[in-house]
């Protein structure tokens, strides 16, 4: 098994792929202003195992395309849903998100907690705008700086990791220059990262090594995991994804 794989597997029995959290998911929607008592078509882009997207079919009348390049990962928020009753309210689209099939003006909501760095922020916001109604809504989170200085050793991992890594405001300008107009900003807590997935995370590395042997490539991955932990452990002041709500103009 290569290291993708590997990594798929340590991942798809997970809540989260990464740091978020189900209030925080309610304030975006809250600040989005939308209308609990209304019809939305939604696109959750980069869905993972649906964490968010389960949320927001529990929480809207909706119906909801969950978009994410990973087969397994649409399987399980497909069983997640159904055990959840609402799995009516979703479909699912095994693509990238960068050759999506939508057309123009298709969705109320687009959707995307945690996933538009696999595209890029400005990429994916200036593609994304086209499959969004005249004043439809655009719910990004997305790696922020919380403040205008950093260590060297974080800045030179994060510029190594995602050069598109900036301050909010450079992000909010971002959305402007793509037709939108920011409605909204906040950036998630600590326990975001800690509670909701580093921990559960650290709790399945056991039981990741031993399905595997203890392999030196599965070693590989749990040592390049406790790193990124222990980077944010030591930084957290500096850094987290900031959620981005903004309407299309």
């Amino acid at each position: 098994m290569n290291e993708f794989q590997l990594l798929v597997d340590l991942h798809k029995d997970a809540v989260r792929q990464g740091p978020g959290g189900e209030e925080e998911t309610k304030l975006a929607l809250k600040l989005a202003g939308i209308n609990r008592s209304k019809h939305y078509k939604i696109a959750d882009i980069g869905c993972g195992t649906g964490a968010s997207t389960i949320l927001l079919a529990k929480e809207l009348d909706t119906e909801i395309t969950a978009v994410d390049f990973l087969q397994d990962f649409l399987d399980e928020l497909l069983s997640r849903a159904d055990d959840q009753g609402v799995a009516d309210k979703i479909t699912t689209l095994n693509c990238s998100m960068e050759d999506l099939p939508f057309s123009e003006g298709e969705f109320d909501v687009i959707w995307s907690e945690g996933a538009i760095y696999n595209m890029g922020f400005e990429a994916g916001v200036a593609a994304w705008n086209h499959f969004l109604k005249p004043g439809g809504k655009l719910v990004v989170s997305e790696i922020t700086w919380l403040s205008a200085t950093r260590p060297d050793e974080l800045e030179s991992h994060w510029n190594k990791e995602y050069p598109e890594i900036d301050v909010a405001f450079a992000k909010m300008g971002i959305l402007e220059r793509n037709g939108y107009s920011p409605g909204g900003y906040f950036f998630l807590p600590d326990h975001c990262w800690l509670e909701n997935y580093y921990r559960p995370m650290q709790s399945r590395f056991s039981s990741f090594l031993a399905r595997y042997g203890q392999s030196a490539e599965a070693k590989e991955i749990v040592e390049c995991e406790k790193a990124e932990i222990a980077l944010y452990e030591k930084y957290r002041n500096y850094y987290s994804y900031g959620f981005y709500i903004a309407k299309k103009l």
